[in-house]
């Protein structure tokens, strides 16, 4: 009887996902509307977008944070960011470790979620893992940043901007404290190159950087590592040639560029969309095709268990695949000797048919309230929605209701369409089966 109330009691995996971000964003919101967070009054709603895009790792702003937010409200910032990034309860149970305490299976069965283990084995060790991860990364990235920023700032003041560009970057959250985000840095490769390095290394997903530390070859890697580093490396070329090509003519972004320059702001460019947030160059000025190429990145996004959004390249991919194997009247998608399994397939699907669905319901509702063009509405919608934080310049503009409706959207866009659904909608056990019957398609 008492294992019945037990288990009729327990709280869902994904309902604590949900609920651990939930958490952190009205925490946020609360500090961040304290006097001392900011250099001048913020509303509530602003505190609002701001916390939640912090939590949830995206970056959009109705502010500059380098003016408006004080040192405590920076603070306050990061932490909501590393948390958003890494996870609450990640965090929850380091401490629990850090004292020696037993981690109970309903934490282990909420870390399995978070990071999508099949089982709960081996949870704890990963854990300590990713932890150590994200500090030496972390603390790596923060020391040469800011012994390169060192001649041009100073010691506190490069340390200061190197901390929070690090942990932004790692963690994909786009924030940076230069009044144009990056965009001074166009052609500085350094810079751009050793943050872009940090998103593409916090996007490729926890559990792939594990298989890469302990299988040393990549014929031993599994088949989810090998389609996320491969793919990576591909979508990123493409998307570096494809920026470089349609953006080369244009003067207002990198048309007056020397060509070294131009590689290098069309290859952060590419990359950052999948989901970092960061821009070396102004998207309210650039191409149509570019900023709809963007688009289809923000949506595609990065890895699973990462600290990025999206519906997942993993996800993008297995849903070309499958598509192939259908064209070529195969029965089953295949890659690199594997075979992808049907409910892998449907999960893929379900991913990209919900997301789409909950992408055009937001552009509909924000066109209804907000008096912007089309496309500056629309970039913004999947920007939120992939937790990316790119923007062609009306964030601030947006209404009290459009705010919300933004983070409404970047809090689903982090902890994935799926998840709300099944909070949302309780699981059906099906005891039973009715018989086919055709239905014409396509």
């Amino acid at each position: 009887m008492k294992s019945m109330k037990k288990k009729r009691g327990s709280i869902s995996p994904p309902f604590l996902i949900a609920g651990s971000f939930l958490f952190l964003i009205f925490v946020g919101t609360l500090l961040l509307k304290l006097p001392m967070a900011t250099t001048s009054p913020i509303s509530w709603v602003d505190a609002l977008f701001t916390a939640t895009s912090g939590t949830t790792v995206t970056g959009l702003s109705v502010f500059d944070p380098g003016t408006m937010l004080t040192a405590f409200g920076e603070g306050v910032l990061l932490v909501l960011i590393q948390f958003g990034g890494i996870g609450l309860m990640t965090f929850g149970t380091a401490l629990l470790l850090l004292f020696r305490k037993k981690i109970g299976l309903q934490n282990r069965m909420y870390l399995q979620e978070s990071f999508s283990q099949h089982s709960v084995g081996g949870i704890i060790r990963l854990v300590k893992i990713i932890l150590s991860f994200v500090f030496i990364v972390e603390a790596l990235g923060i020391i040469i940043l800011t012994l390169y920023w060192l001649p041009a700032y100073g010691i506190k003041e490069a340390l200061h901007l190197s901390v929070f560009h690090v942990i932004s970057a790692f963690n994909n959250a786009g924030f940076a404290l230069f009044s144009d985000n990056l965009m001074s840095f166009a052609g500085d490769p350094f810079v751009t190159l050793l943050l872009s390095s940090l998103f593409i290394l916090g996007g490729l997903g926890f559990t792939v950087i594990m298989d890469i530390y302990q299988k040393k070859s990549f014929r031993q890697w599994s088949l989810h590592t090998k389609l996320m580093v491969t793919g990576t490396i591909l979508l990123n070329f493409l998307a570096t040639l494809t920026v470089f090509i349609l953006e080369s003519s244009n003067p207002k972004t990198i048309g007056n560029f020397s060509l070294w320059d131009k590689l290098t702001a069309s290859y952060f460019t590419g990359v950052t969309p999948r989901t970092a947030g960061f821009n070396v160059l102004d998207y309210g000025v650039m191409e149509d095709p570019t900023l709809l190429f963007t688009m289809v990145l923000m949506f595609i996004g990065a890895g699973t268990a990462s600290t990025a959004s999206g519906i997942k390249l993993s996800t993008f991919i297995v849903v070309v695949l499958a598509s192939i194997a259908f064209l070529q009247t195969r029965k089953e998608p295949d890659i690199f000797g594997r075979s992808i399994r049907s409910e892998v397939i449907i999960r893929s699907l379900a991913v990209t048919t919900i997301s789409m669905l909950v992408v055009l319901l937001f552009m509909f509702l924000l066109m209804i309230f907000e008096p912007l063009p089309f496309l500056p509405l629309a970039f913004e919608v999947v920007s939120a929605f992939g937790t990316v934080g790119l923007s062609m310049g009306i964030t601030a503009d947006l209404s009290n209701i459009g705010e919300v409706l933004i983070s409404m959207l970047m809090f689903i866009g982090r902890i994935g369409p799926l998840t709300l659904f099944l909070i949302l909608l309780k699981p059906k056990k099906e005891n039973y089966r009715f018989p086919y019957d055709q239905v014409y398609t396509g």
